[in-house]
């Protein structure tokens, strides 16, 4: 599977159904179709099952389909000839000759408009691409997986999405669960991203407390793997070393959720505790910040730039919390 760097966090316990599957597909030639929420990591399970196959001495080509504009799609994926439309002078070389004898991973395959599904159903079938403007048929050898968040069953019921091709896809379906369902993996997730955040911003490592994992597994990440990796960057930010500040990273998207208060192995108490107790957490840390501006709110130096929120959020908050801003000020006047 892939190497240490990888980082495939979970692999042993949030994702251990999802990288027994992995592993039992990347030895055949089966097209793969991965399924997960944005920020999950669908390229990372993606890059695993190239690296576990057959292919892995291959290429590994990425092509994000809902990022291609439908007229040039067609151009992208199966090449074209010169003269084959205003603008073409050269030859290319589309992504499944690029990838030929290793892995295409088709991300955001439910985004392809219905004709560009028709053209890829050919290939798939044929394992032969022709290029746009062009007559000979390419034989290509490439391990296709592709990847979606959307539901496609449901697209196929709608007319959206051409049912041979869901089935020339799904031929074998991975699943990933979001972080939200995978608890087990949050403090490894939190731990593996405070390290490579204070490796890069030059500060020194501070360890995740019990504390700070209780923090993170009340919130529901909605973005999932991306998002948790944002936060921990703005936490080793703003603690500059000093600490983890996972209460200020988290800002006002922390809250109560369905998903958070939601019972799991018993760890209710612990969780709505969490809650429970954010107003006075973030008084705390607002104070905290405060103090060592001297009160001040805005600027270079002002608080709102140490929490990295908006001054006018920052007032609202302090509003809310009955902060007052000028306890803080050594004799001054004004607002910061």
């Amino acid at each position: 599977m892939p190497s240490p760097d990888d980082r495939l966090i979970g692999a042993e316990t949030g994702l251990a159904a999802v990288m027994s599957r992995a592993r039992m597909v990347s030895r055949s030639n089966a097209p793969v179709l991965v399924f997960g929420e944005t920020g999950t990591g669908k390229e990372v399970i993606a890059r695993a099952i190239h690296e576990d196959s057959a292919f892995r001495k291959g290429p590994f080509r990425r092509v994000n389909c809902g990022a291609i504009s439908p007229d040039l799609i067609d151009s992208e994926l199966f090449g074209h000839e010169p003269g084959a439309f205003t603008g073409a002078t050269a030859r290319r070389r589309g992504w499944f000759e690029q990838a030929d004898g290793g892995t295409l991973f088709l991300d955001e395959v439910g985004e392809l408009s219905l004709p560009a599904q028709v053209r890829l159903l050919r290939v798939v079938q044929d394992g032969e691409v022709v290029r746009v403007g062009g007559e000979r048929a390419i034989r290509v050898s490439v391990r296709l997986v592709a990847a979606t968040h959307r539901d496609l069953p449901s697209m196929v019921e709608a007319g959206t999405f051409r049912e041979d091709l869901y089935y020339r896809l799904a031929v074998y379906p991975i699943v990933i669960p979001p972080l939200r369902d995978r608890h087990a993996d949050i403090r490894a997730f939190a731990e593996y991203f405070a390290a490579r955040a204070a490796d890069r911003f030059g500060v020194r490592p501070v360890p995740v407390s019990d504390e700070d994992v209780r923090w993170l597994s009340a919130y529901h990440w909605p973005g999932n793997v991306r998002e948790i990796a944002a936060v921990m960057d703005r936490a080793v930010l703003i603690g500059q070393g000093r600490a983890l500040e996972i209460v200020a990273a988290l800002g006002p998207t922390t809250r109560p959720t369905a998903a958070s208060s939601t019972p799991r192995h018993g760890a209710t108490e612990a969780t709505t505790d969490a809650i429970e107790s954010l107003d006075a957490a973030m008084r705390r840390h607002i104070e905290r910040a405060l103090r060592h501006t001297r009160g001040r709110i805005e600027g270079r130096q002002g608080a709102a730039r140490l929490l990295q929120i908006n001054p006018h959020t920052l007032r609202a908050r302090m509003r809310k919390l009955q902060v007052d801003w000028t306890s803080f000020r050594e004799g001054e006047t004004g607002d910061g």
